[in-house]
């Protein structure tokens, strides 16, 4: 079973660059996108063999996310059931009978930390929703996490020592979230891998040079680990400055 995740930074930008060809490659099972940056009704997008359920922010062009699968949830919900949390789109969670699917656009922390108390609220509230749903059945949480865990994790760790995305409280709440009982997919398989990115600026020619982070993430619960077939990172696909990452599960 595969599953696939992307932040496009703007659906409509995307579909004018070979979305759907990208869609259709990868022949997923489950399709996650953040940052669709669009309100309902904005596009119109034909994807046959796939159901797909939408969580958009309140503010035009901000935030927003989807999933397209192949196999119809027992149930779907939208974000986190929290007023602070609720209006900006960033997370869909879907109900199947193993396990649960949720795909998540972590709120940026901004230049100069300008959010990180909101940040750090939102790690907490996430945190407990995911070990939440855990004590159900597991949980598959996929998306742009906007934090590069560990030093190996980008090209620059010195440089961008307390930088958005890098700083010690972010990396803290992620170590947290994986001590309540999660795996980070590809740091299972590939503990040493290094140069391995999802993120490029647009600035300075950094993904030629291939100087980047690793924000993107497919996180399981533990007890998930033995069914991990393979996690993937596509750096060839453009479109957007992310690209998208995979997992493959034994199912």
């Amino acid at each position: 079973m595969r599953f696939i995740s992307w932040n496009v930074n703007g659906l409509r930008a995307v579909l004018k660059k070979g979305f759907e060809d990208i869609f259709w490659s990868f022949d997923a099972d489950f399709f996650c996108i953040q940052e669709t940056k669009l309100q309902q009704g904005q596009v119109e997008l034909d994807l046959p063999g796939y159901e797909s359920y939408w969580c958009y922010a309140d503010r035009k062009g901000y935030s927003g996310t989807a999933v397209f699968t192949k196999h119809t949830p027992l149930s779907v919900s939208y974000n986190l059931g929290i007023e602070q949390h609720d209006t900006e789109g960033r997370v869909i969670t879907l109900e199947y009978e193993g396990f649960y699917l949720v795909c998540v656009y972590t709120p940026n922390s901004q230049d100069g930390l300008r959010r990180i108390d909101y940040r750090m609220s939102w790690e907490d509230d996430f945190r407990a929703y995911l070990t939440a749903l855990d004590k159900i059945k597991p949980v598959i949480v996929c998306g742009d996490m906007n934090v590069a865990h560990e030093e190996i994790d980008l090209k620059n760790p010195k440089t961008n020592a307390g930088n958005p995305g890098f700083s010690d409280q972010e990396r803290e709440k992620f170590t947290q979230l994986l001590s309540a009982g999660f795996t980070d997919s590809f740091r299972c398989l590939y503990p040493d891998k290094r140069d391995a990115y999802s993120w490029w600026s647009y600035r300075a020619a950094a993904r030629e040079r291939n100087v980047g982070w690793r924000i993107d993430y497919f996180v399981v619960s533990d007890r998930l680990r033995d069914k991990i077939k393979d996690a993937y990172i596509f750096p060839e696909v453009m479109g957007s400055d992310h690209c998208p990452v995979g997992l493959d599960m034994a199912w």
